[in-house]
């Protein structure tokens, strides 16, 4: 059995609590603006500012210092500090909101040297309070960022419940974040070997383990089978649920699964048999194939910040280098 996931994984840690109670308060985002203990962290998209070093820290800045233009959505309190997201106004890109931060009369030198990163790429690397804080922001602002109407009548929504719902003014109708569940599987054979693909988007040497959308009205068990058998053609028998994390990359949770494929009598699995239109490339890896592949730089493995590096690092049964 392969190693336990690590448990948070990445992007599942959480230190603040997101006070869901608060955030139909009337005010509460014009207090929170006003409140030298509350920190606003600085996000667009998947972009994030950082103040750079060997383990970045988010640029965190009191609210009042950011143009009342942008918006505002409440991640959550710790102890007396409140925490908001700022987005800015429709055509200011991150890095000049941050350079007007740098220009302004309270801690120039302090935010000067802040970076532009996104959380794909930082989010192993921050703190568990970061990391929270920062993929709670990213998921919220993906959001707003593809659902400015109404889908039932067209009207431009009204942002409600401090950031959290939209209201149609037309027809009264409130919208929530969304978030789409999909299944990301280490497919093993009775070789102990790992399956790896590439997909026909990636680079040359990317692989990575298979994953997929869960459809409307299916388990997720049955979601791993049906793409393994779509993707590759290989029938999975057991499946194990490894573990869970958000991926606001719009808008996924990503929850991990072991499945085993076991060829007649025990027998290693057959090769794999790519469907040509999702998957181009795939093949098993014993561990020292992955070992040989990733070291003489024929593969690229997943960002560290993904549930898919953690799965495959599972299985290997220790870290594998970039």
């Amino acid at each position: 059995m392969p190693d336990p996931l690590p448990d948070p994984l990445p992007l599942g840690r959480a230190v603040v609590d997101r006070d869901a109670a608060s955030r139909a308060e009337a005010g509460l985002l014009e207090r929170l603006r006003a409140d030298p203990a509350a920190r606003a962290l600085l996000v667009s998209g998947p972009e994030l500012a950082v103040r750079p070093g060997g383990e970045p820290a988010l640029l965190l800045v009191p609210p009042a210092r950011l143009d009342p233009q942008g918006e505002l959505a409440y991640l959550g309190r710790d102890g007396d500090a409140g925490y908001v997201s700022w987005t800015p106004p429709d055509g200011v890109s991150l890095a000049t909101a941050v350079a007007a931060l740098a220009d302004d009369d309270h801690e120039p030198a302090a935010d000067a040297d802040a970076e532009i990163v996104t959380l794909r790429d930082a989010g192993h690397l921050l703190d568990a309070r970061d990391a929270g804080l920062a993929t709670c922001a990213v998921a919220l602002a993906q959001w707003r960022r593809t659902h400015t109407h109404c889908p039932r009548c067209g009207a431009e929504v009204e942002v409600a419940e401090a950031g959290w719902s939209t209201r149609c003014p037309a027809d009264g109708s409130s919208h929530y974040p969304r978030t789409d569940p999909a299944v990301i599987m280490a497919v093993h054979d009775a070789a102990d070997r790992l399956l790896l693909a590439r997909s026909v988007a990636w680079p040359e040497r990317r692989r990575s383990v298979l994953a997929g959308f869960v459809e409307a009205g299916e388990g997720l068990e049955a979601a791993v089978r049906r793409e393994v058998a779509e993707e590759v053609g290989l029938d999975v028998g057991p499946v194990a649920y490894a573990g869970a994390q958000p991926w606001p990359f719009p808008a996924s949770l990503m929850v991990g699964f072991h499945a085993w494929v076991v060829g007649p009598d025990g027998e290693p699995a057959d090769a794999p048999t790519p469907d040509g239109v999702e998957i181009t490339h795939a093949e098993w890896y014993s561990r020292q194939d992955l070992r040989d592949a990733v070291g003489s730089g024929a593969v690229g493995l997943p960002m560290r910040t993904s549930i898919a590096r953690a799965l495959i690092e599972a299985w290997y049964g220790s870290e594998l280098p970039d």
